[in-house]
């Protein structure tokens, strides 16, 4: 028995070893992702052509938003020249970062490019300019003595105000040349920094066709360190992140000119996402309003979700399963939270998520679930909703620990690209899932697919 024990600790600690160092990627420099599976078909050649000129270039400039505290310590350990590092930043920061592609192509050579499955020059995305627009005051907010209680002081409301002007006239700006008036958040996971949150922005913006305003959140979760206590850190810190994703989505869809938003996690990202939303849709219930009217939020995507599978359910049902929070509306109708839909992608093969699993004695991760995984009367439950997809990922491993799928492989980055940039349901023309069970799906046996030279 000890023996057992023995080895299996070993092993989650070589797991841990492994993901610290491949999870995040390379902090200077990292290739563009693998083009997705729907652009290497021929006749895909027009899929950059509404590219407005503004964004023919081989850069993507990027709105962030970030709780994480400026890097100040030069003996860190963390890359040189990151302007955030992985401290807890009392103050919600905002402003633009560059990412930058090389070599700097031509932009019909980087389009072409852009379009081979293999590639015959080496195309990698380097951090480059950041510049903070904003930040606001440090948490708690001050606050002074009223007659009767307390009140927040009229410096911080001032200062409040002040913060979000500065936040929407920034985000505008990027609103300004997006074709689409809507904005990709995305949420990253454990071991990331800024700059590799920063890179997978760009990679999804860049093959979602650069229609959207795109933005990244990014929390403090550890990348240096004790490798166990840097995952545990991590937790928590995702705990201490979740107030300051409620405020960012809040302020995203109150931006004058936002139609829509896109919401996209990772991992250990998906566990503060979800508690965010959770959050803002009971603030929706409790002033009066349908979540989706005020939060105007299409599409949330969770990939490789790192939280225990019932954790996530219960995050899921607190409208379902608890009519005296929804008094003031019929309680037999439940409210809409999204406009779109709440996609799920998984994998059983997922090696990180097995470390998870252990670590937290977890019955299952909802980032490691089949469809076989849910009973039928689960099964039932979910087919009354129209909007919950379940997609399972069995195929090729194509990274390291099969936990970067959503973007490293191209059977799966282009269903993503289905239904992000063209809205399109499982089942349609271009996503033709295996249906497997109400709402849950299985990619296809891949396919020979004549592809470009």
């Amino acid at each position: 028995m000890v023996s057992c024990r023995l080895r299996r600790l070993v092993s989650v600690s070589l797991g841990l070893s492994a993901l610290l160092l491949v999870s995040g990627y390379a902090s200077n420099a990292r290739p563009l992702m693998p083009t997705p599976a729907v652009y290497l078909t021929e006749g895909a050649d027009a899929v950059f052509d509404e590219v407005p000129p503004k964004r023919q270039w081989t850069r993507l400039e990027l709105f962030y938003i970030t709780d994480r505290a400026a890097e100040t310590d030069p003996e860190s350990g963390l890359p040189s020249g990151l302007p955030y590092a992985e401290g807890r930043s009392p103050a919600l920061a905002f402003g633009d970062a560059v990412v930058e592609m090389a070599p700097a192509l031509p932009w019909p050579e980087l389009v072409r490019q852009s379009l081979l499955a293999e590639r015959s020059a080496k195309v990698t995305l380097a951090l480059g300019t950041v510049k903070e627009a904003g930040r606001f005051p440090a948490e708690p907010d001050a606050m002074e003595h009223i007659a009767g209680g307390v009140r927040r002081s009229r410096a911080v409301m001032t200062a409040h105000e002040l913060s979000k002007r500065e936040f929407q006239t920034a985000l505008q700006q990027h609103l300004a040349h997006s074709p689409r008036r809507q904005v990709m958040l995305f949420v990253h996971g454990f071991n990331e920094t800024f700059a590799t949150a920063a890179y997978t922005t760009a990679d999804l913006c860049h093959f979602f066709g650069r229609e959207h305003a795109c933005a990244f959140f990014t929390w403090p979760a550890a990348s240096s360190g004790n490798l166990l206590t840097g995952y545990t850190a991590t937790t928590e810190s995702g705990e201490y992140a979740i107030g300051h994703l409620v405020k960012t989505i809040r302020l995203l869809a109150n931006t004058p000119g936002v139609e829509g938003l896109q919401l996209l996690a990772h991992s250990r990202g998906t566990a503060v996402m979800l508690s965010a939303l959770r959050e803002l849709a009971i603030q929706s219930i409790a002033a009066g309003y349908e979540p989706a009217d005020i939060l105007k939020i299409d599409n949330v995507v969770l990939m490789a979700p790192d939280i225990d599978a019932q954790v996530a359910r219960a995050k899921l049902v607190t409208f379902s399963s608890d009519p005296d929070l929804i008094a003031r509306w019929d309680q037999e109708r439940l409210p809409k939270v999204l406009n779109g839909r709440l996609t799920i992608y998984a994998s059983p093969k997922d090696r990180a998520l097995w470390v998870s699993k252990i670590l937290f004695r977890s019955s299952n991760r909802l980032g490691r679930l089949s469809p076989e995984d849910i009973s039928p009367a689960a099964q039932d439950n979910f087919s009354k909703w129209d909007n919950i997809d379940l997609i399972a990922y069995e195929g090729k491993i194509t990274d390291f620990f099969d936990h970067a799928y959503s973007s490293s492989n191209p059977q799966v980055s282009s269903d993503l690209v289905q239904l992000i940039r063209y809205g399109r349901a499982p089942g349609e023309q271009g996503r033709e899932l295996v249906p497997v069970g109400a709402k849950t799906w299985k990619f296809p046996e891949p396919t020979a697919t004549a592809t470009r030279d």
